[in-house]
């Protein structure tokens, strides 16, 4: 690949401190191989060379391409992820006597079991709780939490004050405080304490920090935007006041602020940390087209934290097709285009903004007999725990016998959590399969719970009981009734440690029901619910849009691109303008992974297209796509509705000849400006009757708002659709 002007000045920077500014598919990795070989070739030693990568694939993947450019013989500098890094540093720490060794827990389940004894340690005095404490999603949760202590180095009182967990959840520092004690009285420690050891020995003693300072001349760290604290303290006392440091990254692509990472670690931390630095553009993508570019730039203008950079098409890249649709039959018929263009399925990736999203499109692809894998074997809508206890609800409407069942009962006893140990429930479920009945209070299989652990479960035998009777119901309306009658909106907010968690699974809820009312044969909604299926290596990958982050795929499909989905916000938890950010940059990382096809889809019905699409510009993205790759050189004038973004898009391009105008006909306008609502206002809404605004976002010309109604509660509006009417 030829190098182009951008590359070859970040290749030949010459001292000092530089920000590399990349923008997605920018060929950084080869940009940064070529500035490690020039740098060898000025004759700076390998051994004071350091290239840090953000995981082990990553790095991987930069050794062999630094070793394919690479004379025989010719010595290499270290690559490493910041937990090798950690894990060489803490064994020198230990040899100098600094710190204890200790055994790195390397599975989930060794964790998970010191967090459980850390939990029963804190809560000992509040029995009530412990039962609650102890589910899977709370240990997640508590796991996440200790982690990100120790990635922002902050007390645990000062994050959980700062984050928005549950007030169920207030016993996490505690927890936190009492893990810390196990780990160290069982001389274990996390991945976490890889770099959070070593940086608390080193900040608190400086002698100790000349030991480790000096050693180097130049670091090179690849997606820097997505490092957190912990990771930028460690690599400012190993810098010293002597090494030059390359941050390569994009801003834009910031998407793990729930781990730590910061937009602001690129942009102006940088340079707090290390000091002036020379910034450098990679402007250029090699993976997709114009319109794919154009939209790009379209969808992440309105945030406020991010590079002044547009990104730029090369000019022999593919032809990158955009389009929108609504719902699984769009997506079928794009799949079946593209096979009968001789495409094979495995270059297709379908995104989500979370996991539940991606329910309707399994279950669209199994009906098409359309192959698939998923990117999280246990994601498949079969086997998730609350879709198969759902599939039991409806068997057992058709089937009386697996009443019978104990293990078909403690399934339908255990989903939701009523929050009961397994153990009880399985002790409960075999007696209620032998005896048909429900025990006395004083029985010993129901003694030990608590009156409402009793409530709930009689509740959800009486249910099951009752289902044979309704079996011709469709499937639907029986779903309904069962998450209904066992609260089950409730009970999986009440459980999730995160709102963010708890909405999500609610939303499962939402789509399961949703995908019944199309269904007229419960059996075959059974079935369907039950398919035993396999990852297919050559079927379409379903994927977060976090798990996609670096990869690509010739055709992308993005799902779910609905308000409140993606982005994702509720009446409980509304958006605040950081988090709007994040869910853009999120946005854009999604629709930026694609390089020939890209097909966004909303589900629409009761759910809005998202904000994000309009945002994108993708028609006009595509219209301005199709004149540069024109053969017509005659003057043309475009009428786009941002003419200065597309207009710095052509000026960079030196495609002066195409003039550009606002839309002459511009769309109806609402009998209103954005100027017209504010924060205190009131209003009077056709359904929801009189409230007051509470906030105005998004964009100027078309705001959301988010309305506090005196009867309804609290509401979020896009403004040009609602009917409402101002009052003050």
């Amino acid at each position: 690949m030829k190098l182009t002007a951008e590359q070859q000045a970040v290749i030949h920077h010459d001292e000092g401190h530089a920000r590399v500014a990349a923008v997605a598919g920018a060929g950084k990795t080869t940009t940064m191989a070529a500035r490690v070989h020039y740098l060898l070739s000025r004759g700076v030693p390998p051994k004071r060379i350091l290239v840090l990568m953000f995981n082990r694939s990553a790095r991987e993947d930069f050794q062999r391409r630094l070793a394919s450019m690479a004379p025989s013989g010719q010595a290499l500098p270290d690559v490493r992820t910041f937990h090798s890094l950690g894990h060489r540093l803490t064994q020198s720490l230990c040899r100098w006597g600094v710190l204890a060794p200790r055994r790195l827990l390397s599975a989930e389940w060794q964790l998970e079991r010191l967090l459980r004894q850390a939990s029963l340690n804190v809560l000992s005095d509040a029995v009530e709780r412990r039962d609650a404490a102890l589910e899977g999603d709370r240990l997640e949760t508590l796991a996440h939490f200790c982690g990100l202590v120790k990635a922002e180095m902050l007390p645990p009182e000062a994050l959980f004050d700062r984050l928005n967990y549950d007030p169920d959840t207030d016993y996490f520092p505690a927890a936190f405080n009492e893990a810390e004690r196990l780990l160290r009285s069982e001389g274990v420690m996390t991945y976490a304490d890889l770099l959070y050891r070593p940086l608390q020995a080193l900040e608190a003693d400086s002698a100790l920090r000349s030991r480790v300072e000096g050693f180097l001349d130049h670091v090179i760290i690849d997606e820097y935007q997505d490092i957190n604290a912990a990771q930028q303290r460690l690599l400012a006392v190993l810098a010293g006041k002597r090494a030059s440091v390359m941050a390569v990254g994009d801003a834009n692509q910031c998407i793990y602020e729930w781990r730590g990472a910061r937009p602001d670690t690129m942009l102006e931390n940088f340079t707090a940390t290390f000091g002036e630095a020379t910034d450098y553009p990679l402007s250029t993508t090699f993976r997709h087209g114009h319109a794919l570019a154009l939209a790009a730039n379209h969808a992440i203008a309105a945030n406020q934290r991010r590079p002044d950079q547009l990104c730029l098409a090369a000019p022999h890249n593919p032809d990158t097709r955009l389009s929108v649709g609504q719902g699984g039959r769009q997506l079928l018929d794009a799949l079946i285009d593209w096979q009968a263009q001789g495409r094979v399925l495995s270059d297709v990736s379908l995104l989500v903004r979370s996991w539940a999203l991606s329910v309707p499109f399994q279950l669209a692809l199994l009906q098409a007999g359309i192959p698939f894998r998923l990117a999280r074997e246990d994601r498949f809508v079969f086997r998730l725990p609350l879709v198969q206890a759902l599939a039991g609800y409806l068997k057992l409407s058709r089937r009386p016998t697996l009443l019978q069942d104990p293990e078909q009962l403690t399934l339908l006893l255990a989903q939701p959590t009523p929050f009961v140990a397994r153990e009880r429930l399985q002790r409960l479920a075999q007696y209620l399969a032998s005896r048909q009945a429900w025990p006395e209070n004083h029985d010993p299989v129901i003694s030990d719970l608590k009156p409402i652990q009793r409530r709930t479960l009689k509740k959800r035998w009486t249910l099951l009981c009752e289902l044979p009777q309704l079996s011709a119901w469709p499937p639907a309306k029986l779903l309904q009734h069962v998450v209904d009658t066992i609260e089950a909106e409730k009970t999986l907010r009440r459980a999730a440690a995160r709102r963010e968690k708890g909405e999500e699974d609610v939303r499962l809820l939402d789509v399961l029901i949703e995908q019944a009312q199309s269904v007229s044969d419960p059996d075959a909604f059974i079935e369907l619910l039950e398919r035993p299926i396999e990852n297919q290596a050559a079927g379409v990958l379903i994927s977060t849009v976090h798990g996609a982050k670096g990869l690509e795929w010739p055709f992308v499909a993005v799902a779910g691109v609905n308000e409140e989905d993606f982005p994702y916000y509720s009446r409980d938890n509304p958006l605040t303008d950081d988090r709007l950010e994040e869910e853009r940059r999120l946005f854009y990382v999604a629709i930026t992974r694609s390089k020939e096809q890209l097909l966004v889809l909303h589900d629409g019905g009761a759910h809005r297209p998202s904000r994000f699409i309009t945002e994108s510009a993708w028609q006009d993205s595509m219209q301005v796509a199709a004149c540069l790759v024109s053969d017509n050189a005659q003057s043309l004038t475009l009428r786009v509705t941002s003419p200065s973004l597309v207009g710095r898009y052509l000026s960079q391009l030196g495609r002066d000849d195409i003039e550009l105008a606002a839309p002459e006909v511009q769309a109806p306008q609402a009998a209103y400006t954005a100027s017209a609502f504010y924060p205190g206002q009131r209003l009077h809404h056709a359904v929801f009757g009189e409230g007051e605004v509470a906030t105005v976002e998004g964009n100027p010309s078309d705001p959301v708002i988010d309305v506090r109604f005196d009867q309804a509660g609290r509401r979020r509006l896009i403004a040009s659709r609602a009917p409402i009417e101002r009052l003050a």
